[in-house]
């Protein structure tokens, strides 16, 4: 057995929602929020056979597409606040970060 840690940028949490759903593979969110970004995300956890793991991770990678955005850059620490003109740097976001890990046990209580 597999467990599944998939962060998702927050755009696409409904839609892999729904096609877990519909795929019925059965799973749970925690809501959190990026790092670098400070942008929403959920994170999916879920337990899956090892047999159903490149199922779950297709239906993970068809649901959560990467896009490129523009966001604001930060002043450099070393530039003097008054000389600082901002200019909006392009970002890749979205897509999912996925961890597999292997299962020692597993106890539905």
């Amino acid at each position: 057995m597999k467990a599944v840690l998939a962060v998702v940028q927050g755009q696409d949490t409904v839609k892999l929602g729904n096609a877990l759903r519909q795929k019925g593979i059965p799973f749970t969110t925690i809501e959190s929020t990026g790092g670098f970004l400070r942008e929403r995300n959920s994170t999916f956890i879920l337990a899956t056979p090892n047999e159903n793991l490149e199922n779950v991770l297709s239906v993970i990678a068809e649901n959560c597409q990467t896009r490129n955005e523009y966001v604001s850059s930060y002043p450099s620490a070393f530039d003097p606040a008054e000389f600082y003109m901002p200019r909006p740097i392009e970002v890749q976001v979205g897509g999912a970060s996925v961890w597999v890990v292997d299962v020692l046990s597993f106890e539905p209580l």
